[in-house]
């Protein structure tokens, strides 16, 4: 599954986005991440809100979303099976993957992971230890050069059971905008 790209390149982007891993009905069926499945409402709107995105969300890949600043990608590159990655698939996903992934992003800031996988394999593809830089929603942590925040995953599960809001989640990207404006 490719990473979703702001139209300007890669050198334009200051904060990519991490989730866990294509969903059968969405980014694997659509070719864009977070596309066609609960999720990407919540994340494509807050994206706009916060002035990573502009356009309408329309679910398709041939809508009008466009990234500024931004980039998304996942942490498994696979749709897993039963949407739940065993390790030895997080690991081989972070070494061919997500370590490149990262490492092209010349101007890059800023990452917001989106779940404790996500979280883990992020911190591990950055060299550091998972002990040192803990998950918890809205956390942020200093790795190298980069922000690290992080937050519960936009999926419908968290959402209809209250783990995450729409404010909790506007918050953590709130925060990130901020981080941006004061670099």
């Amino acid at each position: 599954m490719p990473s979703f790209l702001p139209r300007s390149g890669e050198e334009d982007v200051r904060v990519l986005i991490i989730g866990l891993a294509p969903g059968l009905r969405g980014a694997n069926r659509t070719g864009r991440p977070f596309t066609g499945d609960y999720a990407g409402d919540l994340l494509y709107s807050t994206l706009v809100k916060f002035g990573f995105a502009k356009g309408i969300f329309e679910a398709r890949p041939d809508d009008s979303l466009e990234l500024l600043d931004a980039a998304i990608t996942n942490a498994v590159r696979c749709v897993p099976p039963e949407n739940k990655p065993e390790g030895a698939e997080v690991n081989t996903c972070r070494q061919y993957y997500l370590t490149p992934t990262i490492a092209r992003f010349p101007n890059l800031q800023a990452i917001v992971t989106l779940g404790t996988i996500s979280h883990q394999t992020t911190v591990r593809a950055l060299g550091h230890p998972v002990r040192l830089f803990p998950f918890s929603h809205g956390g942020e942590h200093d790795a190298g050069g980069l922000r690290i925040f992080s937050s519960y995953h936009c999926s419908r599960y968290n959402t209809n059971t209250g783990k995450l809001t729409t404010e909790m989640f506007e918050s953590v990207f709130s925060r990130v905008r901020g981080y941006l404006n004061d670099c």
